[in-house]
């Protein structure tokens, strides 16, 4: 009896840990925050639990993994006006606590999103401020090289404030808020170099900020912080072209809006954009054929600016960072009709990205 006991408990003891996965927050710390914080998220629940600081460290505001998922990266803004802001890459410990490594100058201000390559060789920095974009070389042991290469996107009559980019192959894609375009580069003889100031002419300035792209590369979702909206774009053999164009916000909304931040379904079936102002998570429904999409819920945050938000590792959780109310709201996916139903939320201070 006491076997089956024992046997009982070891059982549910690995279940627990089997069942719950690391969640890393940066945050700005210019209030009560220290820096990255951990969180356990129960992928069968969808709680969160013990929270930890694992790093100090000044207003870690974008975070990303390596691709090994042994390190993480983050962008940093100094803590004083006369710093540079900067790029910090850690090494996770076995109790999954941060030890820096190294740090890198941005070559920006307010260096806001980071992104790393699928082979985990090179990094990405977009600078909202400095209107740069900074691609820094990955060592074998986590640590970031000085950058390698900088492009500086100002012009004499416009000023850049790139605010994301990603890589898809050989492609790095940019998202400029500041000028309105999303410019594409192209990997050759071991350099990006420009192929195209913008993939598509943006109407007025609806102002790119984050963009998702299908896992076949065919279709990029570009979200609009000025706009309210969605600008869908399909990859033809040559070009590009816009497919469709939709707003992300209710149409009984009148107030002032700033979207965020935008992901895919883990399926690819639905989408999903971040309202700040409405606060709300705007859900669409995609078809999957012709890549278009059409909105069929938004719903409150339950709280103040998502500026980011994620899906878990199951793809049965959205969670968002809601930053000025210093809390994390859970939200259950319909698996039928990908719409969100809020289960509970917690508080961290002031979270601004959210890391599984």
């Amino acid at each position: 009896m006491k076997k089956i006991f024992l046997l009982l408990t070891s059982l549910s003891f690995f279940s627990f840990y089997a069942q719950n996965t690391p969640l890393y927050v940066g945050t700005f710390t210019d209030m009560e925050s220290e820096g990255i914080y951990q969180l356990q998220f129960n992928t069968q629940t969808g709680e969160l639990t013990n929270k930890t600081l694992v790093v100090k460290a000044s207003s870690p505001a974008f975070l990303s993994y390596s691709a090994d998922r042994k390190y993480i990266y983050s962008v940093n803004r100094a803590a004083t006006k006369t710093e540079d802001d900067y790029v910090s890459a850690y090494k996770i410990l076995d109790n999954g606590t941060l030890s820096i490594i190294n740090t890198a100058k941005a070559h920006g201000a307010a260096a806001c999103h980071i992104s790393i390559d699928k082979k985990g060789e090179k990094a990405v920095v977009s600078n909202y401020t400095g209107g740069t974009v900074s691609l820094f070389d990955i060592n074998k042991d986590g640590s970031l090289n000085e950058a390698s290469q900088v492009f500086d996107q100002n012009s004499p009559s416009e000023k850049s404030h790139a605010h994301s980019a990603q890589f898809y192959k050989k492609d790095l894609f940019v998202a400029d808020l500041g000028r309105n375009a999303v410019y594409q580069y192209q990997l050759k003889k071991g350099e990006y170099q420009l192929k195209s100031p913008a993939i598509i002419k943006m109407e007025g300035n609806p102002g790119p900020r984050h963009f998702s792209i299908s896992k076949n590369g065919k279709y990029i979702y570009i979200i609009n912080e000025y706009g309210s909206s969605i600008t869908t774009v399909k990859r033809t053999k040559n070009e590009f072209k816009q497919i469709d164009y939709d707003s992300t916000v209710d149409e009984n909304y009148n107030g002032k809006n700033s979207c965020a931040d935008i992901h895919l379904s883990k399926d690819e079936r639905f989408l999903y954009g971040s309202n700040r102002g409405e606060n709300s998570i705007a859900v669409f429904k995609r078809n999957t054929k012709t890549g278009t999409i059409d909105k069929i819920q938004n719903i409150s945050v339950h709280g103040d600016w998502p500026r980011n938000f994620t899906l878990d590792p199951t793809g049965k959780f959205v969670l968002v960072a809601n930053r000025r109310s210093n809390n994390i709201a859970i939200f259950s996916i319909d698996s039928n009709n990908g719409k969100l139903t809020l289960l509970k939320d917690y508080a961290v201070p002031t979270p601004v990205c959210l890391l599984f």
